[in-house]
């Protein structure tokens, strides 16, 4: 790695921002990403402060023959945000959030986080799905489309992007949304990171109060096929507005789960709603009916945006990770009792299965009004997800993984899953996600990134 060749005092000249070299003392700090997997050692990380500023960094890169990567929270567990050699372009300053609360729409800077739109949106009584750990980027995370707690209320992140401001791969800053350059719009909405680098959405806001009522019921693996089962009837039929989701955890060490079965694998039906606690307890009362006692349970209210902040514990940054999804129909008996087999097998604390049900305002946008890949019909989106604070347990976690999704991918719609939580580069795969879209996708890709500079990511190459 080296700098030989760069014009560093040029680029410093002319970015209004940070131009950080190996050379200087922030430059281990600044080339860091959230997953310890990677240890990627950039020529220069520029960190502007405009769009304009981005505008001239990417051109000064492709000028030095240059390979671009660009980080907003850098969160992606394929480390696509940084490479050897390469020039990082660092959106993290780009970050603020700005609510127009008559209009309820949202502008978000290209480097914000989640934890910063949900502060900024709550106080005026408004929302959007955002990430299911608070630090996640928005940009990464809306591009591949973006699943979280309200998913079943608003629809995925990219469902909510009214307009976007882009720089293209040769340096021009354009708006894209219904009116103007109408197809980058809809490529943005779910293609990734392929077809330019946004500096700012602007995001199409819901009415969400800011105070969430939450039921946790977990079920040890002895109960929770049946516990499961009746999570899988009750979410599939929850009455709108209404939210929830699955997930295989440990048991955290907190007051509310009895100490025999802290660090414990756990099954739980997490059921969310934005009324009154006696309006939740209505709704959750058919769960609690048809499944078992559970060994532990947490029903309480909380701001919204500390349940969006409630698993970040369980991601903390700098440690070895994988994961891989799956998109399946009906979350049966079987797959049920494939999972409540298999959990208990992996090594790590900290490894999760978090799924989502993709139902309610979900299935409303139509197919093919975004790139998003995935159907909407409505189905389960299935993640499998490794982290390991013991580094010498990776390679045997990241087996785990492989070896729980093959089990469970006879159930699945096929072996095409979510693109943000794909992490192994496969072009078959990324082919398989975006189905009949995939043409139009490279066709688009020709048109904005001909030279496909933008690579560092779930690629779409051009035509």
């Amino acid at each position: 790695m080296t700098t030989a060749g760069i014009d560093i005092e040029g680029l410093r000249a002319t970015i209004d921002g940070a131009v950080i070299t190996p050379k200087d003392a922030e430059y281990d700090t600044a080339r860091q990403v959230w997953s310890g997997c990677f240890d990627r050692r950039p020529a220069v990380i520029v960190q502007p402060t405009s769009a304009a500023g981005v505008a001239r960094a990417l051109l000064h890169a492709r000028r030095h023959g240059l390979e671009i990567t660009v980080r907003g929270g850098g969160h992606n567990y394929a480390g696509h945000a940084v490479a050897d050699d390469a020039m990082l372009i660092d959106l993290a300053a780009l970050d603020s959030v700005t609510v127009d609360p008559e209009g309820k729409t949202a502008r978000v800077g290209g480097g914000a986080t989640w934890a910063q739109v949900d502060a900024a949106t709550a106080e005026h009584e408004l929302g959007m799905t955002g990430g299911f750990i608070s630090d996640t980027g928005v940009g990464g995370l809306t591009l591949g489309g973006g699943m979280g707690w309200l998913t079943m209320r608003c629809g995925l992140s990219c469902d909510s992007v009214v307009s976007a401001q882009v720089v293209t791969a040769d340096g021009h800053i354009v708006t894209a949304s219904a009116q103007e350059n109408p197809d980058l719009h809809w490529a943005l909405r779910g293609g990734g990171g392929n077809f330019g680098i946004v500096t700012e959405f602007t995001f199409g806001l819901h009415d969400l109060p800011p105070m969430a009522q939450l039921t946790m019921l977990c079920w040890t693996p002895a109960d929770a096929p049946a516990g499961l089962s009746a999570g899988v009837a009750r979410l599939s039929d929850l009455p709108a507005g209404y939210c929830g989701a699955i997930l295989a955890v440990s048991a955290p060490p907190l007051p509310f789960v009895p100490e025999q079965y802290q660090g414990q694998p756990g099954f739980v039906t997490a059921v969310v709603g934005f009324g009154t606690p006696e309006e939740l307890a209505a709704v959750v009362e058919p769960l609690r009916a048809a499944a078992p006692a559970p060994a532990w349970e947490l029903v309480t209210p909380m701001p919204y945006t500390t349940l969006q902040q409630m698993f970040d514990d369980v991601a903390p940054r700098g440690l070895p990770a994988y994961e891989k999804s799956l998109y399946i129909n009906d979350l049966n008996d079987e797959v049920i009792a494939e999972l409540v087999h298999r959990f208990p097998q992996r090594r790590s604390p900290l490894t999760i299965a978090p799924i989502f049900p993709l139902r309610g305002r979900y299935t409303e946008t139509p197919d093919e009004a975004t790139a998003f890949g995935g159907s909407r019909d409505a189905c389960w989106a299935v993640n499998i997800s490794a982290l390991c604070p013991d580094p010498a347990d990776f390679d045997a976690e990241r087996a785990w993984v492989r070896e729980t999704w093959d089990a469970l991918l006879p159930h699945a719609r096929s072996d095409a899953g979510y693109i943000n939580f794909l992490v192994d580069d496969d072009q078959q795969r990324i082919r398989d996600t975006y189905g009949d879209k995939y043409s139009r996708l490279t066709a688009l890709k020709t048109t904005w990134d001909p030279d496909n500079v933008l690579h560092h990511n779930a690629n779409i190459h051009p035509a």
